[in-house]
C-alpha cells in the first residue's frame, strides 16, 4: 500500500480542492499462435482484406468451433506469468451484439467462469519503490474483424481477417491511481507477455491494446462514475486520455454536474476524450453458455508442466543480474526491459567484464539501434565481436575511443575486431620514447597551462587530452598521464 506521502503526490488539485483518481484496466492481448482460436485460419498480419477466413470465421450456417489447444496453454503461461490462479474448468459464453465486423452476431467469450482467476503485477513506483496492482481475470475470447470506412464515398468494407482470431482479456483490478502507475502497469505486463511469449506485445498493429476505466472521488470518498476509454494503443495515449479525462470529470463535477457513464474515445491531436456511446452492463449482453462448447477441462498435472517450463520472467531476472553481475538497479532494469536485449547481455557478459559489456550494451549499441530504428535481434555487431572490443580494452591494445571507432568500423563492415585492429595498425602507443616527443612539444606550446597544473594537479586532464588528440586517440592514457606529471613535475 502507497505511503500517506505518495498518495498525496498522486492527488489532482481542482478548484474546490484535491481529488483522487481511480483506474481500472482491460488489456486486449492477441494469443501468439498459428491459428484462431476456433478455427484453423492464419493469424498472419497483412494478408489482403478477407484472405484468412474459414467459414467458421465467416459464420457459415451450420459450421461448429473447435477449441484451438495452443490458445489455451498460452493463456494459462500468462496466467502463470502473472502470479493468477488456474482455474482447472472455465466456460466459453455467448456475449451478444450486434456490428457489422462481427459475422456471428455474437462473441464467444468468457463471463463467470475466466480461464485464470486472481493475480497481480509488480510495478516500480516513484523514490525506488514498488505496488502490487491486483488482475481480477483473464478470460480468452474471439477478437472481431474491421471495418474501413475509407475505401469508398457511400459504403463502408469489412475485412474479417482478425475476426475470431484469440485474444487474452487482462482485466485488473481498480488499484492504479495515476497516470504515471497506468502506464507502468501496461508497460509491465506487455514486457511479461514478451517473455512468456504469449503475445508479441505490438501495439502499432494493435496485437496489443487496452480499454481504461476512470472515475474521480474525493479522498477517502465513494467511488465514483466511471467512464470506459476504448481501444487505446500507445503506453503514452493511455497515460494522456487518463489525465484529459480525469481533469475534463472534475472539472463537472465542481461545476455541480453529474458524470454519465459511458463509453468515450481519446483524441490525442485534440487532447481530449468524446462520447461514443452509453456504457454497456453485464446485463445488456445476455451472456449464456455456448451450446456448441463443452465446458473447458485442464488438470492440475497439465498446469504444473507449464509451470516447471516458464522461461525466467522480468523481476527475477533483474534481481539475478543485480546479484550476479554487481550491476545498479537501473541498469539491470535497463537490460532486462526486453529478454532479447537480456539475452545478448549475458552472451557479452561471458567471460568478461561484466559492468564494462552492461555499459556498451546500454550507452553505445543501444543509442546506434535507437538511432538507425532496430531492434537488437538485427544488430550488425553480434555478442562475439562487442565481446572481442572488449577485451581489446582490458589487454591496453586499443584505446577507450579507439574501441568506439572500431565498433563503428564492425557495424558497417563486419569482420574480426582483431583482426581490424592490426590490419588498420590501431594499437595502443605504450612505448614511452614514442610519446615523448608529443608531450614535449605540448608542454612547450602551453606554459601558461603549466603553471595551472602546478597549482592544481587536476589541469594535467587537459594536457592528457591534447596529447591524445594529437595522437589520433593511440596514445596510452595511463602511460601518458604518467609521463605528464614527470615532465611537470607533480
Amino acid at each position: 500500500m502507497d505511503a500517506p506521502s505518495q498518495k498525496k503526490s498522486k492527488l489532482i488539485k481542482g478548484a474546490t480542492g484535491d481529488w483522487e483518481v481511480v483506474i481500472g484496466m482491460e488489456v486486449h492481448a492477441q494469443v501468439t499462435s498459428q491459428a484462431k482460436l476456433f478455427s484453423g485460419a492464419s493469424t498472419a498480419f497483412g494478408g489482403e482484406p478477407n484472405s484468412h477466413v474459414s467459414l467458421v470465421d465467416a459464420a457459415m450456417p451450420g459450421m461448429l468451433p473447435v477449441i484451438n489447444g495452443e490458445c489455451v496453454r498460452q493463456a494459462v503461461r500468462t496466467g502463470l506469468g502473472l502470479n493468477a490462479k488456474i482455474n482447472l474448468k472455465s466456460v466459453f459464453d455467448r456475449k451478444n451484439y450486434f456490428y457489422p465486423d462481427l459475422p456471428q452476431g455474437y462473441q464467444i467469450s468468457q463471463y463467470k467462469s475466466p480461464i485464470v482467476g486472481e493475480g497481480y503485477v509488480t510495478i516500480d513506483i516513484e523514490d525506488g519503490k514498488t505496488a502490487n496492482i491486483g488482475i481480477e481475470r483473464i478470460h480468452l475470447e474471439q477478437d472481431a474483424g474491421k471495418s474501413l470506412h475509407d475505401r469508398h464515398s457511400t459504403m463502408s468494407f469489412v475485412d474479417l481477417n482478425r475476426s475470431g482470431v484469440a485474444l487474452m482479456e487482462i482485466v485488473s483490478k481498480p488499484d492504479i491511481n495515476s497516470f504515471a502507475d497506468a502506464m507502468s502497469f501496461i508497460a509491465k505486463v506487455r514486457i511479461i507477455l514478451r517473455y512468456l511469449g504469449t503475445c508479441d506485445g505490438d501495439m502499432e498493429k494493435g496485437n496489443l491494446r487496452a480499454d481504461v476505466n476512470v472515475s474521480v472521488r474525493k479522498p477517502g470518498a465513494p467511488l465514483g462514475t466511471r467512464c470506459e476509454i476504448k481501444n487505446l494503443n500507445s503506453i503514452n495515449f493511455i497515460g494522456q486520455a487518463i489525465n484529459s479525462e480525469a481533469r475534463r470529470q472534475i472539472e463537472i463535477l465542481e461545476e455541480g454536474g453529474k458524470i454519465e457513464q459511458e463509453t468515450r474515445l481519446f483524441d490525442p491531436i485534440r487532447d481530449e476524450t468524446r462520447p461514443m456511446r452509453n456504457k454497456e452492463e453485464a446485463h445488456d449482453y445476455r451472456y449464456f453458455p455456448d451450446p456448441d462448447l463443452l465446458p473447458l477441462e485442464i488438470t492440475q498435472a497439465e498446469v504444473d508442466e507449464l509451470k516447471a517450463n516458464l522461461p525466467e520472467l522480468p523481476d527475477a531476472k533483474r534481481a539475478r543480474f543485480v546479484r550476479d553481475y554487481a550491476l545498479a538497479e537501473h541498469e539491470a532494469a535497463r537490460l532486462t526491459a526486453e529478454r532479447e536485449t537480456a539475452d545478448y547481455f549475458e552472451a557479452t557478459a561471458k567471460g568478461h567484464d561484466a559492468k564494462a559489456a552492461a555499459n556498451w550494451v546500454i550507452n553505445e549499441l543501444a543509442g546506434r539501434l535507437n538511432r538507425e530504428g532496430k531492434d537488437i535481434a538485427a544488430s550488425p555487431v553480434n555478442e562475439a565481436q562487442l565481446g572481442a572490443i572488449l577485451d581489446l580494452v582490458a589487454d591496453g591494445t586499443i584505446s577507450g575511443k579507439i574501441a568506439k571507432d572500431l565498433f563503428e568500423m564492425v557495424w558497417n563492415e563486419g569482420g574480426d575486431p582483431r583482426a581490424l585492429v592490426e590490419a588498420r595498425g590501431l594499437q595502443q602507443v605504450t612505448d614511452v620514447s614514442a610519446l615523448e616527443t608529443l608531450v614535449d612539444d605540448i608542454i612547450a606550446k602551453n606554459p601558461d597551462k603549466v603553471g595551472d597544473a602546478k597549482t592544481n594537479p587536476k589541469a594535467i586532464g587537459w594536457f592528457v587530452g591534447q596529447v591524445m588528440k594529437a595522437s589520433g586517440g593511440k596514445a596510452n592514457p595511463q602511460a601518458v598521464n604518467e609521463l605528464l606529471r614527470k615532465r611537470i613535475g607533480i
